[in-house]
């Protein structure tokens, strides 16, 4: 008896990662059946037996015994002198079971059927990788950085298979050298080519909210509910919770006793400014929170266009805005409402702390200006300019050009 041994004679197949022996067995037998009835336009007299755990494939052709010179049909009888040549015992009218070697089929359909062969485990591979990742979309996969291009960053997952993750889902701090191990949520899974393509992200919200899952068990067990995520990415973000649970304080456990739970989630995101403030349907409320950490004088809300006028003293201008703009920028994303910020009046003097300007003048040159103890707009105004000029190391036209922004404020 010949028995054939597939899976030792492709070394393709030692390749293939994500199909189990039983599932490659089928393929086999189904790969095998086609060629047999491509050779004889039948396989219904033929016998495919698999040993799963061996990987053997053993192919059977029944013939009916017939008189000699009366064989009709070659693949379905057989003359009785051959017959007896398999078994001496056998008699016309029995059937005869035989074993088919490769040879029977010729090199030219087994060349073709190894290629078929081969071309159907890779589809399937493919196939089980989209699904998948399918499966994972929005979570948190680990991965080792295999390659680091210009445009995106090349990650193998722990079975070998390749994971992309593009510069623009990349925060901006970070940076990945081959063998680091990266964190990154299952943003997109795609066919291209017939291939699957798992896109990566770190910048995407569902990321933060992993990450809240893995480390606050609450949020984990479903006790603390994320209401909204919004963020800038590598900046500030802010997290809004709230609990049904009212011995449970949601803020309190995702910070963690002196922020040491926050804090492992911060450094995955290279020092993200976090900030969790409870969620609340009172929207005169939340707005208060979600400029946190700005203390608000009072509000006007015009519910009908989704705007709230913000109302605070001067020195609390400047945290409602934050740096860059993210933190008024972050609160309008998460309450939906576009918020705009102005000095409460009865609170306003005729000058204004120099931080207040951050939007609108480099922090270096406000540093420079409270480094020589002008930390007022005012103070920097009645200051002449060439005495400005040599007091700092500011240029005379940079010089001009605070002053008008500092006018034009108190203005």
């Amino acid at each position: 008896m010949n028995t054939v041994n597939l899976i030792d004679s492709f070394s393709e197949f030692k390749e293939f990662k994500n199909i189990d022996r039983l599932t490659m067995m089928r393929i086999l037998e189904d790969v095998f059946r086609n060629m047999i009835i491509k050779k004889h336009e039948t396989d219904e007299n033929f016998d495919i037996i698999i040993n799963v755990d061996k990987g053997d494939l053993e192919i059977w052709r029944n013939r009916l015994i017939v008189d000699n010179g009366e064989v009709e049909d070659e693949n379905r009888e057989i003359a009785y002198n051959d017959a007896v040549k398999i078994e001496p015992d056998f008699e016309i009218g029995e059937e005869v079971s035989e074993a088919i070697t490769f040879e029977h089929f010729g090199r030219r359909n087994i060349l073709s059927l190894r290629q078929n062969l081969v071309s159907r485990v890779m589809d399937l591979e493919k196939d089980n990788i989209y699904q998948k990742y399918k499966d994972q979309l929005g979570q948190i996969i680990t991965g080792e950085v295999y390659q680091v291009w210009k445009k995106e960053i090349l990650v193998l997952d722990d079975e070998g298979n390749e994971l992309i993750l593009p510069k623009q889902e990349q925060i901006k701090y970070d940076y990945f050298k081959k063998g680091d191990a990266v964190r990154a949520v299952v943003a997109k899974v795609e066919m291209r080519s017939n291939s699957p393509v798992i896109i990566l992200s770190r910048t995407v919200a569902e990321f933060l909210e992993r990450l809240f899952e893995q480390e606050v068990p609450e949020v984990f067990d479903g006790l603390i509910t994320i209401k909204k995520i919004v963020r800038e990415p590598g900046e500030r973000a802010k997290v809004a919770v709230e609990s049904y649970d009212d011995r449970i304080d949601p803020v309190g456990a995702c910070v963690g006793m002196k922020g040491s739970r926050i804090h492992s989630i911060v450094r995955e995101l290279k020092n993200e400014n976090i900030d969790v403030i409870n969620y609340t349907d009172n929207i005169n409320l939340y707005i208060q929170r979600s400029l946190s950490p700005a203390k608000i004088t009072s509000i006007e809300i015009n519910e009908d266009e989704k705007r709230a006028d913000v109302f605070l003293k001067p020195d609390q201008v400047s945290l409602a805005i934050g740096k860059g703009g993210f933190n008024i920028k972050l609160a309008s994303k998460l309450t939906g409402y576009e918020i705009d910020v102005y000095r409460d009046a009865e609170q306003f003097n005729d000058d204004v702390d120099l931080e207040e300007f951050a939007d609108e003048i480099d922090s270096w040159i406000i540093d420079e200006l409270k480094a020589v103890g002008l930390d007022t707009a005012r103070s920097v105004i009645e200051l002449d300019d060439a005495d400005l000029v040599k007091r700092t190391d500011l240029e005379e036209e940079t010089v001009k050009e605070i002053k008008k922004i500092l006018k034009e404020e108190l203005e």
